[in-house]
């Protein structure tokens, strides 16, 4: 209070004949402005100034970065933003993009699109992830959720789940079958298989989606798990047969092929979607975020879009799924993913 009075008094003084030292003036005009422009700034007025990077921690043309393309082109536009630039920081499964993300300014500058294998499997399957998935990061958006698919190269002789199983247990520890690296969803859902199936199938990790698409369509290897969005192109043009979905219902989109759970009851397992903010960034700036993804996510045009790529939207244009709902998603999936990583023994240094 004293501090504004003396402030108040100061500039009077300089609209009047001066009695004040002038350094005295000057010094009072400082604090003033100092008192009066402090929380204009803290209030972060003019966000976004300039482009927003959208850090998507896995390669390109997987299912994150197909839906982190669509949403920061409509984020954008809600935000009035430059721009949002989606940056690939692919690596160790996506710490290294999410520990990036986790270290970056607190400003609203850098955001993470991520999925649930990163966030929700990642700190159970490594010694070390590098980062909390949950004191190191404020929940902005989910977005929605994409079952994995189980692909075979159209020459595999299996057509069926029935067939398949019945193939691996004829020839145990000899079918393979391509992932997107070691301890990814799609790794799991392998394993998932294995336990409940009573099978063996040998996991072949590569380094992101799109390799190990590359493999099976060139018939090196002869299956993979990989989510719906990232390999529809190939389904639609006979690429790649589609046996079954993973979730725990039948994929609206591919409405003919059946989940796993229809051969192997209980089997169930999706890949969620969600946008993240540093922990630490600003309250308002996390605010206009939510906002806008909401805003975005309301929009028909970026609704079709993804739901023609085969995800199932968290939200609806009049009720968004907003931060407590991933919070809540994460925790919940941080406990299963925990355990079904600790039964798999999968682990990665």
């Amino acid at each position: 209070m004293q501090a504004r009075t003396i402030a108040r008094q100061a500039l009077k003084a300089s609209h009047a004949p001066s009695r004040w030292p002038r350094r005295l003036v000057l010094a009072g005009l400082s604090l003033w402005a100092s008192l009066t422009l402090a929380p204009a700034a803290a209030q972060s007025p003019s966000y976004p100034s300039r482009p927003i990077v959208m850090v998507v921690p896995q390669t390109a043309g997987g299912t994150n970065d197909i839906v982190g393309r669509l949403v920061s082109q409509k984020l954008g536009e809600v935000l009035g933003a430059a721009s949002v630039v989606v940056d690939n920081r692919p690596g160790a499964g996506g710490n290294i993009g999410t520990q990036l993300v986790a270290k970056a300014p607190k400003d609203g500058y850098t955001l993470l699109m991520t999925i649930s294998s990163s966030q929700a499997i990642n700190p159970a399957l490594y010694k070390n992830a590098g980062f909390d998935p949950v004191k190191d990061f404020r929940p902005i958006s989910l977005i929605g959720a994409v079952p994995n698919v189980l692909l075979v190269n159209p020459s595999f002789q299996a057509r069926t789940v029935a067939e398949l199983l019945s193939l691996a247990k004829a020839q145990p520890g000899k079918l393979q079958y391509a992932s997107a690296g070691n301890g990814t969803l799609n790794h799991l859902l392998g394993e998932m298989l294995n336990s409940m199936a009573g099978i063996e199938l040998q996991h072949v990790p590569y380094k992101g989606v799109a390799p190990a698409m590359n493999d099976v369509l060139g018939g090196q290897l002869p299956m993979l798990f990989a989510s719906l969005p990232s390999a529809l192109a190939n389904i639609r043009a006979g690429k790649l047969r589609a046996l079954a979905v993973s979730g725990p219902s039948r994929s609206p989109v591919l409405p003919e092929v059946p989940t796993l759970g229809e051969s192997v009851p209980g089997y169930s397992g999706t890949l969620w979607i969600g946008l993240f903010a540093p922990a630490g960034v600003p309250a308002d700036v996390a605010t206009r975020l939510q906002d806008g993804m909401a805003r975005a996510l309301a929009s028909k045009d970026l609704r079709d879009k993804l739901e023609q790529q085969g995800v199932e939207l968290a939200s609806s244009p009049d009720k968004p799924a907003g931060p407590e709902a991933l919070a809540a998603l994460l925790q919940d999936d941080l406990a299963k993913w925990a355990r079904i990583v600790k039964s798999s023994g999968a682990s990665v240094d």
